[in-house]
């Protein structure tokens, strides 16, 4: 695995989880930490999808690249 490949793999990877945990903030699932200023603020659910379909992209391109 070359090292463009490992990378895009490793950021795509915590972008789809960072977003996720955005979005389950956002929408009041998660409420975690207690002090977070996003629970419940609607623009951090799309922010979140945003960042999480990077994400998803970003591990996308990853499978796709050469050996």
């Amino acid at each position: 695995m070359t090292m463009l490949k490992l990378l895009l793999l490793i950021v795509g990877i915590v972008g789809l989880l960072i977003g996720l945990l955005f979005v389950g903030q956002g929408s009041g699932y998660i409420s975690w930490p207690e002090s977070s200023a996003m629970i419940g603020q609607a623009q951090w659910t799309t922010r979140g999808a945003i960042i999480a379909i990077v994400g998803v992209g970003m591990i996308w391109m990853s499978r796709r690249l050469g050996a």
